[in-house]
Parts: C-alpha cells; sequence; structure tokens
C-alpha cells in the first residue's frame, strides 16, 4: 500500500485530498491542527486504520520533528509528501510573519524533516501555491502577507527542486485556483470551486507520471502552466 503525508488535512482542501487517497487506497497520515474539529474523526472512523491521525503545527520546528518520529514509529516508508497547510491573513508585521511561518517555512520544515522516511519510497514531493506569488503575473493590490509569502514558497520549491531532483526526487506545485475554503478562519462564501473539486485535480497531478520530471511547473486546476 502506498503512503502520503497531507498537512492542512483538518478541513478544506486537505480534508478532501485525504478522502480521496484513501478511496484510491492510500495509507493516509493526516496532520491534525485542531483536534476539537470533528471531520477527521468521521473520516478515520469510515476507514479505519488506513488513516492515520498526526498531531502537527508546521508553524512549530519541535511539532513537525515530533510528527516525522510519529509515522516512522507506524513506517519506515513514505512515498509522497503534500504540503497543504496555509493562511491568509490580511495587517503589518506580525501578519506577514504569521504567513511567511506556516506559508513558505512550513513546508520547508517538513521536507527537512520527512526526508529520511521517503529514501526507500517514491520520493514525490507536493505543494499547494498560487497565482498570488506570481511576480510575473503580479496583478493585486493588496494581500501583501499572503502574497509575500507564495513568492518566498515558489523561491523555496524551485531551491529544493535543484537540489533534490538529480536524486531522485518528484515535484508537484499546484495553484488550486479561487476556493471556498478556510484559510482566512472560517469557511468562505465566495470562490470559484469547493474543496472537494480541486482536490480531485490535485490527486491526478500529484500520482501522474511525467516524462519531463527535470522541469519544475506552476500548474493549475485546469492543468494549465503559470509563470512564477
Amino acid at each position: 500500500m502506498k503512503s502520503v503525508f497531507i498537512t492542512g488535512a483538518d478541513r478544506g482542501i486537505g480534508l478532501a485530498l485525504s478522502r480521496k487517497f484513501l478511496e484510491n487506497g492510500w495509507q493516509v497520515f493526516a496532520g491534525r491542527f485542531m483536534k476539537d474539529w470533528g471531520e477527521l474523526d468521521a473520516l478515520q472512523e469510515e476507514y479505519g486504520e488506513a488513516l492515520s491521525l498526526i498531531s502537527l503545527d508546521v508553524g512549530n520546528q519541535d511539532s513537525v520533528k515530533q510528527a516525522a518520529a510519529a509515522v516512522g514509529k507506524q513506517t519506515g516508508c513514505l512515498d509522497m509528501l503534500v504540503n497543504c497547510a496555509g493562511i491568509f491573513q490580511n495587517g503589518g508585521d506580525e501578519a506577514i510573519l504569521r504567513c511567511l511561518n506556516i506559508n513558505a517555512v512550513g513546508p520547508l520544515r517538513m521536507v527537512e524533516a520527512f526526508l529520511p522516511l521517503m529514501e526507500q519510497g517514491e520520493k514525490r514531493l507536493c505543494f499547494f501555491s498560487s497565482e498570488a506569488g506570481s511576480i510575473t503575473l503580479a496583478h493585486r493590490d493588496g494581500d501583501v502577507a499572503y502574497c509575500v509569502s507564495k513568492t518566498c514558497l515558489n523561491m523555496a520549491v524551485r531551491l529544493m527542486f535543484e537540489k533534490l531532483q538529480t536524486q531522485g526526487y518528484r515535484f508537484r506545485l499546484y495553484h488550486p485556483g479561487w476556493v471556498r475554503t478556510y484559510m482566512s478562519g472560517k469557511k468562505s462564501t465566495v470562490g470559484n470551486f469547493e474543496p472537494e473539486e480541486t482536490a480531485e485535480v490535485a490527486y491526478r497531478q500529484f500520482i501522474s507520471e511525467r516524462d519531463w520530471e527535470d522541469v519544475l511547473i506552476l500548474c493549475d486546476i485546469s492543468n494549465e502552466i503559470w509563470p512564477f
């Protein structure tokens, strides 16, 4: 059975993606940030031992290390890491630092901690980005904290790609579109897609094989490539 770790799995896209992997026979390790949010518990009741709930705060180094250790006790081989956790905040320095910590540094922490478990697996590293991080196509006149964090994420993924691609790691950088999700703390009532819709496309892109794995692209829900 193939295995995947998904951050931000409590709700929204992360939860929908966890279900999608489970439906297709994967062992899912779900990074859980909110213990009082019950949707993951319901999913575990449905899928049993195929779903393992792992306490995780991607903004905290110790929490990330503990999560990797918890997964290591259950398996010596992880095939895929999906970095889905993210936040959207506006404001001054505090908002910028928080977005950077979760959206950009968080995935770096995850990759560093989980690489030892991935050496014998499929070596697939997946990241949720956004058009907000594209310098070439920048069009917003606000959302500074979020945009800066996604631009930093894109650069971080690019640097990881340069180092790890030659070691057999495969990268997926995905723009999910404008989703009615929970990034600001509550379910958004505006957007073009429900979490389940974009999770469906994300799943297909993440598991797909490409003939050109030596090229890093940002691909969206319509399978279009974005400059970043």
